[in-house]
């Protein structure tokens, strides 16, 4: 675990914002892949490979800036 959390904090601030803002939100017109594919798995209805891999691709960056955020502040917490 700690060999993760280390990986994670040498992980800079600025790739994650910058990541999860483009590759989170692409495509930005219509809607979303991460929004759409989030919905799709709330309705039941994320089922084809495809799609569990365009859910995967576009919300690891999200995901890594969520998990650093929490840890960060847990830390500060202690």
């Amino acid at each position: 675990m700690a060999t993760l959390l280390n990986w994670l904090d040498a992980l800079p601030w600025s790739l994650l914002i910058i990541g999860s803002l483009t590759l989170g939100l692409a495509p930005f017109f219509p809607e979303p892949h991460l929004i759409e594919k989030l919905r799709m798995l709330g309705n039941g209805e994320l089922k084809a490979p495809l799609d569990w891999f365009d859910l995967f691709m576009h919300g690891a960056l999200p995901f890594l800036l969520i998990v650093k955020l929490a840890a960060t502040g847990f830390r500060q917490m202690a």
